[in-house]
């Protein structure tokens, strides 16, 4: 901090620290006796100083704080992990490390960028589990966890081996008798860390989320929606559906007849749910099929042209 600043108080020390000016004063001298030219100036305008020139290397990172400082750049998500004081402490060591005229470069990230990962109009919530969740994934910890599935809660013992956030929301990968899977940690509950796993050293948690992501996505999409759609319509329809369906229904798409339709069949995650996909191409898609579906469409064409004659 010095080596940032040039000159600090004691008082202004201890409160960033958060600890007392006593301990700022014996650290100080601790400094002096191992060799670091720190010394005091008294007045208005004193304070600990460092003697000119003196630098010290990135040498006093612990292991955790090594680790914390890939995660400077989603403090959000450090904090949240029990991370945030080992976030803070290794930005703190690597900018007094940097040469004076980059000793600003955190401050300037800091005003260029922000990642808020929450969508709109949702309160993020820390779920209860996560600082705990995170020391075991760090550490290479068992856990023995509650998880509920619907109604009931089922014991699972774990081998955590990496966190995903995700638009707001925290799941953990984990092997679980022999196997990966994914959890929302929100749904954990009565969360332990036991002794250590051996873990497994060819797992790629970005490759593992980004299969299990593309799976799940497709795994929901379980109805066939025939339609036609006009030119405007074929354009819009990424913006209305699903994006796990949309290269596939554009695929599909055959020749344009001669009003310049085409027809294609995209898949849907149930009748509600195309109802609104399909709503929301107004006038520039019909349903062929299923008939249910094009019945309900026609019901509430007949309400929208009542309510606008």
């Amino acid at each position: 901090m010095l080596q940032v600043r040039g000159c600090a108080t004691g008082p202004e020390l201890a409160r960033e620290l958060e600890v007392s000016e006593r301990t700022v004063a014996r650290d100080v001298l601790a400094l002096a006796e191992a060799g670091v030219p720190v010394y005091a100036e008294r007045g208005r305008t004193g304070g600990y100083r460092l003697l000119g020139g003196y630098r010290s290397k990135l040498t006093g990172l612990h292991r955790q704080e090594a680790e914390a400082l890939f995660l400077s750049g989603v403090p959000g998500a450090a904090v949240e992990m029990g991370l945030g004081e080992a976030v803070e402490a290794a930005r703190r060591k690597t900018a007094a490390a940097l040469a004076p005229p980059f000793q600003d470069a955190p401050e300037r990230v800091g005003q260029r960028f922000h990642l808020d990962a929450p969508r709109w109009f949702r309160e993020a919530e820390t779920p209860a589990a996560l600082p705990e969740i995170g020391r075991a994934v760090w550490g290479d910890r068992r856990l023995t966890a509650g998880y509920r599935r619907g109604d009931r809660v089922v014991r699972r013992e774990l081998e955590p081996h990496g966190l995903v956030l995700k638009a707001g929301v925290w799941y953990l990968a984990a092997r679980c008798d022999g196997r990966f899977r994914t959890y929302r940690v929100d749904r954990f509950i009565q969360v332990s860390a036991g002794e250590e796993f051996v873990r497994d050293e060819g797992f790629d948690l970005a490759e593992f989320w980004e299969r299990t992501a593309e799976e799940f996505a497709r795994s929901l999409l379980t109805l066939d929606v025939d339609i036609r759609l006009s030119p405007t319509g074929l354009r819009r329809l990424r913006f209305a559906i699903d994006a796990a369906a949309v290269d596939e229904a554009e695929a599909r798409a055959g020749e344009p007849d001669e009003e310049g339709w085409v027809r294609t069949t995209f898949k849907a995650e149930s009748p509600q749910v195309a109802f609104s996909q399909v709503l929301a191409l107004g006038p520039e898609a019909e349903v062929l099929a299923p008939e249910a579906l094009r019945q309900d469409l026609a019901r509430a064409a007949e309400r929208f042209a009542a309510l606008y004659r």
